[in-house]
């Protein structure tokens, strides 16, 4: 698919676009660290699925742009070396996740701040094709056809090892162009915040 397609948080002060969203890759992760940044966020309506799953787009970071509200990014992690996990201060919607090391080419978006009005995921970013981590969820979701899953796979480290040899993982509107750095000071939870979120996690899992 040609064109863009908006990226923004509930209240609409932040606002970006997805260029080339035919690049996507829809998974649904059931890890319990994307659970637990649900229950940090204060459960934002629909991120969360019936197993505990997040839909995810992955895209590559230089084809996100920003509008507006850059002040409002904010960004947590789990723990000092875990996933950098994007959200907006004004209404603590979830935006995307990425790693610590910019080198890796990947912004995870989910799935509550690409879906304005109007819009449809799948005609964007097509169907999902992996869920994963399904250790973690709650119940038993439906699996990943291994064909798909495989081919999506490929596609994607394809993608980041074409990002990394041709230095286009520079291009990366969460990260200081110059030193790699994260355009926002992560927030890192203490060892027994970590633990309470898990906690909830675990207690929401045997409800």
């Amino acid at each position: 698919m040609s064109g863009s397609h908006p990226l923004r948080c509930r209240c609409g002060k932040f606002q970006a676009l997805v260029d080339h969203p035919g690049r996507g890759t829809r998974a649904v992760c059931y890890c319990r660290d994307c659970q637990a940044f649900a229950h940090f966020l204060g459960h934002p309506p629909g991120m969360l699925d019936a197993h505990g799953g997040t839909d995810i787009v992955a895209v590559r970071p230089r084809d996100v742009r920003f509008v507006q509200g850059f002040e409002q990014l904010a960004c947590m992690s789990l723990t000092p070396k875990g996933t950098l996990r994007w959200f907006t201060r004004c209404c603590r919607t979830p935006i995307g996740n990425t790693a610590r090391d910019w080198k890796i080419s990947h912004v995870g978006l989910v799935h509550t701040a690409l879906e304005g009005e109007g819009s449809d995921l799948a005609a964007a970013f097509g169907p999902v094709r992996m869920r994963v981590n399904r250790q973690g969820a709650r119940g038993k979701p439906e699996a990943s056809r291994p064909l798909t899953f495989f081919a999506a796979m490929a596609r994607y480290m394809a993608g980041l090892a074409w990002s990394r040899v041709s230095g286009k993982y520079r291009a990366n509107p969460f990260f200081d162009s110059a030193t790699g750095e994260p355009k926002v000071q992560p927030q890192v939870l203490s060892l027994e915040e970590h633990r309470r979120l898990k906690a909830e996690v675990d207690a929401a899992a045997g409800a």
